[in-house]
């Protein structure tokens, strides 16, 4: 019966991880190699559901299925630490992600030789005896360490990439470890649920479904959130919203005509960087337009101390970046009695002023 019961839940779970690889073929919003790295990871939990479901059939079967039995066992544990690092990979991470990636690995290299070790060594991981019956061992403690590493390795990435697209649903991320935790949990205290890699292919699934979410708010170029996120927040705006603040480029028109589109580019990531490490943690940052940015800020009382420190890192990057052009900036507390259309009239006043004084500056500068 226990058999059948697991037969069933595996057919289940590799229909929906099936599904899963037809809609991520599908999403035109994924780049290739995102599209790959999610088909490779629902791949490799299907692959593992299966070891899993051999582990069961043949256990307790003749001894000339001990053999799959101790294979299937092995490749299973071995391949499980695998997921998180997949899709970890997925993620639109910084270039720092590449070296965790590379410890993770040696860390998953090392937990395969002691699996190894495993198959000749009674006491460590598992054990399967001479009549084909699995058991767990002492140190099967050193499987479940690993695995809980690798959840804690992929909420750490995935709260620094919340923290990259300005903390939208970080909560969550604690909310999907803590639910794979206590699957894990159950299933190590009761090994008849077998329900473990079901709830992996739930946390798999949803958080394919967090991150192209998060990735259809934002603006392609800069990261950071874009016109449309910025049209539909200031639709509802919320209580915490209660200052705007408005960028734009001077004479951009020039960067690009000079230098290039390319070096327009730039301009804008370098912009849009500084912008989202110094307002990230107070609001939210948005690309209105082709030069134009903005902040709906929740701590006006920010407003003076994030100012300084914006225009300071800017300057910092001139020194690499020297085609970085000046910022015009204005701002203006929203008011209950109007509308998000007045109060982003009067920000942009106060940034058209700022711009008249820079012309105006570099008129004097060059008389």
């Amino acid at each position: 019966m226990t058999d059948l019961y697991f037969l069933i839940l595996t057919a289940i779970n590799i229909f929906v991880l099936g599904f899963m690889c037809v809609l991520v073929h599908l999403n035109e919003t994924l780049n290739p190699k995102q599209t790959k790295r999610f088909f490779a990871t629902f791949l490799l939990i299907g692959t593992i559901s299966i070891l899993e479901l051999i582990t069961i059939l043949v256990d307790g079967a003749p001894k000339g299925f001990r053999i799959v039995n101790i294979l299937s066992n092995y490749l299973g544990f071995g391949l499980t630490p695998a997921v998180p690092m997949l899709l970890v990979y997925a993620l639109k991470c910084p270039n720092g992600v590449k070296g965790s990636l590379r410890v993770a690995f040696i860390v998953e290299l090392i937990y395969v030789l002691l699996l190894t070790i495993s198959l000749f060594a009674k006491g460590l991981v598992f054990y399967v005896d001479e009549t084909n019956h699995y058991f767990r061992e002492s140190g099967f403690f050193i499987y479940t360490a690993v695995y809980y590493a690798g959840m804690l390795y992929l909420m750490y990435h995935s709260l620094e990439m919340a923290r990259m697209f300005q903390n939208r649903g970080r909560e969550l991320m604690y909310g999907l470890t803590a639910f794979l935790a206590l699957g894990t949990l159950a299933q190590i205290l009761i090994p008849t649920l077998h329900i473990t890699w079901l709830c992996v292919t739930l946390i798999a699934i949803l958080y394919y479904l967090y991150c192209n979410e998060i990735w259809n708010q934002l603006d392609g170029l800069t990261g950071l959130l874009s016109q449309k996120s910025y049209l539909n927040r200031t639709l509802n705006l919320r209580p915490e919203d209660r200052m705007l603040i408005v960028l734009d480029l001077d004479d951009f028109k020039h960067i690009n005509d000079t230098y290039g589109h390319l070096a327009g580019d730039r301009c804008l990531k370098e912009i849009a960087d500084c912008m989202k490490k110094v307002y990230s943690n107070y609001g939210n940052c948005y690309r209105i337009g082709g030069d134009e940015f903005c902040v709906l800020l929740k701590k006006p009382e920010k407003e003076t101390v994030c100012k300084e420190k914006f225009f300071w890192m800017m300057q910092k990057r001139r020194e690499s970046v020297y085609f970085l052009p000046q910022i015009s900036y204005g701002s203006a507390k929203l008011l209950g009695q109007e509308g998000i259309a007045d109060t982003k009239a009067r920000a942009d006043q106060r940034m058209y002023e700022n711009k008249r004084e820079h012309k105006m500056n570099k008129q004097t500068y060059r008389g």
